[in-house]
């Protein structure tokens, strides 16, 4: 496996780990395949590049072309997409999940519900910006920078860097806050947790918004390599469910690792000369079922516990 391989692998894997990780910890605390997580990295691609069209001249006339106005844009850009993923999280909650969390079939019933979310999103940002694809300003700049003999472009080393960071605090928040203990409670046991005295129908708020945040900034590390579209999210989504199942609904480590293999499987397929980017889909999704007819509970062994 070449370097250029090895870092455009780990680059994807950072992006679609923070799709299927977002997408894993909905299901196994709330119980809801969120199909809206496409429509909420559209979102938050198109808000965020809305707030840089506003803010370039602003950071432009107060700082120029210093360093401190290209930190200024990437922070006001990545704030942007995890707020704005957030707050479409919040839509979801109020939408998909309020009105029906204690109604029978829920998880079918929010299956279709995001379905259907996720398909008027699409329809009212064609009609707002039209089919034409946008392209985000580049916030971790241009050029390459040679790390222990390897080259890797800046936008390579902010994703990375980026993703590692926030899954660092969404992990020790997981872990050491008292709403992210309670969180875990109803990733391990909602029924437990309900007798507990945990509210389910407030906690799963802060879980529709720190999903829809992590959707969100993965829209914006994913455009800066691809445009802003309508249909932007669709890849990504199904690349997340795919992932997630891989890992095993309701496994983090699962999800991260899966993460990695589909990110480098499709690193390397698309680096092979007579296959290329025309057979990555199939490529990974003839691994996927491959996996799971040999392993049907994924890489953490979380889906027949959920089923049971």
């Amino acid at each position: 496996m070449s370097a250029i391989t090895l870092i455009h692998g780990l680059n994807l894997a950072a992006i679609y780990g923070l799709m299927a990780i977002g997408i894993s910890i909905l299901w196994s605390s709330v119980g809801m395949i969120n199909m809206a997580h496409g429509a909420t990295f559209a979102v938050s691609g198109y808000t965020t590049w809305q707030v840089s069209l506003v803010l370039k001249p602003i950071i432009a006339a107060a700082f120029g072309n210093s360093v401190m106005a290209s930190v200024s844009m990437a922070a006001a850009m990545l704030a942007s997409g995890i707020l704005s993923g957030a707050l479409f999280g919040v839509l979801i909650y109020l939408l998909a999940y309020l009105p029906i969390h204690d109604k029978a079939n829920f998880a079918v019933r929010s299956l279709i519900m995001t379905l259907a979310i996720n398909l008027a999103t699409v329809q009212v940002l064609l009609y707002l910006f039209g089919p034409n694809q946008r392209g985000l300003p580049k916030i971790f700049g241009f050029g390459k920078v040679e790390l222990l003999g390897v080259n890797m472009r800046y936008d390579q080393i902010g994703t990375i860097v980026s993703t590692f960071a926030i899954m660092l605090l969404v992990l020790a928040w997981l872990r050491y806050s008292r709403k992210g203990l309670e969180i875990r409670a109803m990733m391990q046991n909602p029924e437990g947790a309900e007798l507990s005295g945990i509210s389910v129908r407030w906690t799963a708020l802060p879980v529709t918004m720190m999903t829809g945040a992590l959707a969100g900034l993965a829209a914006v590390l994913l455009s800066q390599t691809i445009f802003v579209s309508p249909t932007a999210g669709a890849t990504p989504l199904i690349k997340g469910l795919t992932i997630a199942l891989l890992g095993g609904l309701g496994s983090i480590p699962g999800a991260l690792a899966g993460a990695v293999i589909i990110g480098f499987l499709e690193a390397i397929v698309g680096a092979i000369p007579f296959l290329g980017q025309r057979y990555v889909l199939f490529s990974q999704f003839l691994f996927i079922i491959t996996f799971l007819i040999i392993r049907p509970r994924g890489i953490g062994g979380l889906l027949d516990e959920t089923r049971e």
